[in-house]
């Protein structure tokens, strides 16, 4: 394995608390459905109005917290979110293997794991596979399963000895001696001559058989609705030709409110507090020399309004940013992870700043990227870096992870 050489830290969620407390507080506080505001801003990724702020695409006011909140409220977004299997709400499948005698047909768990129908075969076969082409029966004696007639001549075509009885079932009546035509026993008997025919009026063809005797005639599939109704199509049936407006769509919005401000302020003012075990320690490789491994961050960020005391320069987190040899904001390249793009160029600026040192440069397998997003760390490991994901609530145990990773278990109890 290549020495490593840098370390690529995230910061919210890894060396300060995460934003991701605030959701889930908010969410019990408010009594919001656990996961919903990830959910919702993950959903509106990837031009929604959180990502276009971590962009530095649009400015924090009055307008990013007046979209934000659309996000949030998404109808549609919100319908996706109740067909998300929550946890706790076991599937059939589950439910079967905890308590197979539950399960009503036992069959369908063997279908469901292998995405696709059961067979005869895992039903317990009334026949073997072989009795189907006319093999033995096998120990069961019941009769087979009916089939109809369709049924067999769509299974087998050669083998639909009357193709006359095919129409008459598909219409579910019996076959007339029209239908039967010359090879009809009654018709070989005596054929009627035109004057001793009877007369009936003509029936329209349907349009069902007209679009079975020629099936590149049918252009209007709407009419085939009309016709069974015995009615012409409505506007209704014909959808965006009508002339009439079609209504809205009806899909209702979250069944309770979210104050964006409030939860946007309450993420940003946790996310000022140090996290008590990742922060010392990189304060402590920060002030070795020389420092035994370039350090970098690479942070989806906001730009606060000048006027803001988050954008002071004595703001708790100020420091952070001095203990770093390569930091990448996203609000101020325009970029934001798990794009590749910052990816890469995260890893020139560390590749640039070893050379500075009078090293030979970073190789992506040379550096170990430190991120709480499973999404982050997964495009982290695709560029080719080494990765350790940090889980929220469990940044001790991050931290005994980094040690072993650096070697280097000095610094706790630093300061930051």
């Amino acid at each position: 394995m290549a020495p490593l050489k840098a370390l690529l830290f995230d910061v919210g969620g890894v060396l300060v608390l995460s934003p991701f407390q605030a959701i889930i507080d908010y969410e019990k506080e408010n009594k919001i459905p656990s996961g919903w505001i990830n959910f919702a801003i993950f959903r509106s990724s990837p031009n929604g109005y959180w990502q276009r702020l971590e962009r530095g695409e649009i400015a924090l006011d009055d307008a990013f917290f007046k979209g934000f909140s659309e996000d949030l409220h998404n109808a549609n977004a919100w319908a996706d979110f109740q067909k998300k299997p929550r946890t706790g709400r076991k599937k059939l499948k589950d439910l079967a293997l905890a308590n197979p005698t539950q399960l009503g047909d036992p069959v369908s768990l063997k279908a469901e794991a292998a995405d696709s129908e059961p067979t005869d075969q895992d039903r317990g076969a009334r026949y073997s596979p072989s009795a189907v082409g006319g093999g033995s029966r096998s120990e069961s004696s019941d009769p087979p399963p009916s089939r109809s007639l369709k049924q067999l001549a769509k299974e087998n075509p050669t083998q639909l000895g009357d193709p006359v009885s095919l129409k008459a079932e598909t219409a579910d009546s019996k076959p007339i001696e029209y239908d039967r035509g010359a090879g009809s026993p009654s018709s070989q008997a005596h054929t009627p001559s035109i004057l001793e025919r009877p007369s009936k009026p003509q029936q329209p063809k349907r349009l069902k058989d007209l679009a079975t005797q020629n099936p590149s005639q049918l252009v209007d599939p709407i009419s085939l609705k009309a016709e069974t109704a015995a009615s012409s199509p409505t506007d209704q049936d014909r959808g965006a030709s009508s002339p009439t407006p079609t209504t809205t769509s009806t899909t209702p919005p979250p069944p309770f409110a979210i104050s964006a401000p409030t939860l946007f302020w309450n993420m940003m003012t946790i996310s000022r507090t140090p996290d008590p075990h990742l922060a010392p320690y990189l304060t402590h490789l920060a002030s070795l020399s020389p420092r035994p491994f370039l350090l970098g961050a690479l942070s989806n960020t906001i730009t606060f309004p000048a006027s803001h005391p988050f954008a002071a320069a004595t703001a708790p987190s100020a420091p952070l940013r001095q203990r770093f040899d390569v930091f990448i904001a996203s609000a101020e390249v325009g970029l934001r992870k798990p794009q590749r793009a910052i990816y890469a160029l995260a890893l020139r600026e560390l590749d640039r700043a070893a050379r500075e040192r009078g090293g030979e440069g970073v190789a992506p397998e040379e550096v170990l990227f430190v991120d709480d997003i499973a999404e982050n760390v997964r495009m982290g490991e695709e560029v080719g870096m080494r990765t350790l994901r940090v889980r929220l609530g469990e940044t001790e145990g991050a931290l005994r992870a980094l040690e072993a990773a650096t070697g280097r278990g000095e610094g706790r109890g630093s300061k930051l």
